[in-house]
């Protein structure tokens, strides 16, 4: 598979101390593409995804690294206890959380993801919807990419690690 070969080149690139963990947390509105994008990191089939009630936890190891990747559900019910995995999170993934104490300072990527579909938000639209242009006490990039057919993921894991990176120095 493209994309996982690709984020084992990058992860080699890094060099990590042996068995470095990262927790990557995503987050996101219901329906949003988290649980595909779980999916397509475990490289697992993704043609039967349904909304989670909880969360799904996937591992993946390669060259030193462990990445523990966190898929919260997002419908409104369940948001409320999102605060209880922000603890030891190396990544954040959804903006209205920058405000939180425990997540200061931590990377914020956003997936602008369904880009595959005509009525997908632009990037650019999406960072001016945000006001991300006034967030200064992290480092953030917005990437359009598709959970569904991975087109955009790789670019965005590979600005993942290399946060990850800079961050843990």
């Amino acid at each position: 598979m493209f994309f996982q070969t690709g984020l084992l080149s990058i992860l080699r690139r890094l060099k990590p101390s042996p068995e470095q963990e990262v927790r990557l947390l995503l987050l996101g509105l219901d329906n949003a593409g988290k649980t595909t994008l779980l999916k397509q990191l475990a490289a697992e089939d993704v043609s039967h995804v349904t909304p989670t009630q909880g969360f799904n936890i996937k591992t993946v190891q390669s060259e030193g690294f462990k990445l523990n990747v966190w898929d919260i559900g997002g419908q409104r019910k369940i948001r409320p206890y999102w605060r209880n995995y922000f603890e030891n999170t190396d990544v954040l993934e959804l903006a209205e959380l920058l405000e939180e104490e425990k997540l200061a300072a931590v990377p914020l990527l956003i997936f602008a993801n369904k880009q595959d579909l005509m009525t997908a938000t632009p990037p650019s639209e999406l960072a001016e919807s945000l006001n991300l242009h006034t967030v200064r006490d992290r480092m953030w990039q917005v990437q359009a990419c598709s959970a569904l057919t991975v087109e955009g993921v790789q670019e965005g894991m590979t600005w993942v690690c290399r946060n990850i990176k800079f961050r843990k120095k």
